[in-house]
């Protein structure tokens, strides 16, 4: 196959065996739409959404080689990383994935805004025929690929999400959240093709930036077929058909064996040391936020 132009690049240096076995799949005979989605769900599954790495002052790229490498080594990473590595798994594999420009955004989302400020990766692949919308990056959204269509609603276990052209950009797409949730409320892409370097500024700014979120607090996520399991900081939501309950996490033990017992992140590259001070700095920044959230309400706002 001839990839188009613009399209993701196979890696054959990339550890696709290790991640294939982080997967728990085998090497497709050819790409199907079965094996994609598939994979997608045992991405987000699998491979847990997370910034610890950023938390312990460690330096990432968005080298999607360097991202499959620690997928292989039982690590996960945030949208740069993830989509990075997971477009370049697929292609690969003999998938045709292209790499786009994102714009997650929240409750004051503007559908016409034409200005995109990157913090996110987004991919689609055609696929026997069809155009699919594929995201292993937004923690707690797409369970499965969706057909990148305009007015697709498509149900995923307890949640509900949309495509939409988007209003702002000729031949961009905006998918929607479910409206019950809070993480965010649309996410919205450029058409154009784009190579992994065109999210460096981005992951730098995200990944240093006192203002910003991933700096703020550590945050660990993994959607299932049932809804998603998200911690944020100390509280641990768990998200289904039954709505979201809420857990704080007491101790630094009973963190850290959350973070393998539900995610999968044993950390065995964190020393004791590195340990203490990644809780320490949670702990802070749990009572931060609580601070915050007592001034808001105090200020009536």
């Amino acid at each position: 196959m001839i990839p188009r132009r613009g399209a993701v690049r196979p890696d054959p240096t990339a550890d696709i065996d290790g991640y294939l076995a982080r997967l728990g799949l085998e090497r497709p005979a050819r790409p199907t739409t079965d094996w994609l989605f598939a994979a997608h769900r045992a991405h987000v599954e699998r491979i847990p959404y997370e910034n610890l790495e950023i938390q312990l002052g460690r330096v990432t790229t968005v080298d999607p080689a360097e991202s499959i490498g620690r997928i292989a080594r039982g690590r996960g990473g945030y949208c740069f990383h993830l989509n990075g590595a997971f477009g370049t798994l697929l292609a690969t594999l003999g998938f045709d994935v292209t790499r786009h420009l994102g714009e997650v955004r929240g409750a004051r989302d503007d559908q016409a805004a034409t200005d995109l400020t990157i913090n996110h990766q987004v991919l689609t692949v055609e696929c026997e025929g069809g155009s699919w919308f594929v995201d292993a990056g937004l923690g707690d959204a797409p369970y499965e690929p969706m057909r990148l269509e305009a007015g697709v609603l498509v149900a995923q276990g307890p949640f509900s999400y949309g495509l939409e052209p988007w209003a702002g950009r000729p031949g961009g797409w905006r998918f929607l959240h479910d409206p019950a949730q809070e993480s965010f409320t649309s996410m919205v892409f450029a058409p154009e093709p784009v190579g992994p370097g065109a999210f460096a500024d981005a992951h730098l700014r995200l990944s240093t930036s006192p203002d910003s979120d991933f700096v703020r607090a550590a945050v660990a996520g993994r959607r299932h077929a049932h809804g998603a399991d998200v911690l944020r900081g100390r509280v641990l939501y768990r998200i289904d058909g039954g709505g979201t309950t809420k857990e704080l996490i007491e101790s630094r033990s009973s963190w850290y064996e959350l973070l393998a017992d539900v995610y999968g992140l044993h950390l065995p590259d964190v020393d004791e040391a590195e340990r203490a001070k990644l809780w320490d700095r949670v702990v802070a920044a749990h009572e931060q936020w609580l601070a915050d959230r007592a001034a808001t309400a105090g200020s009536g706002s």
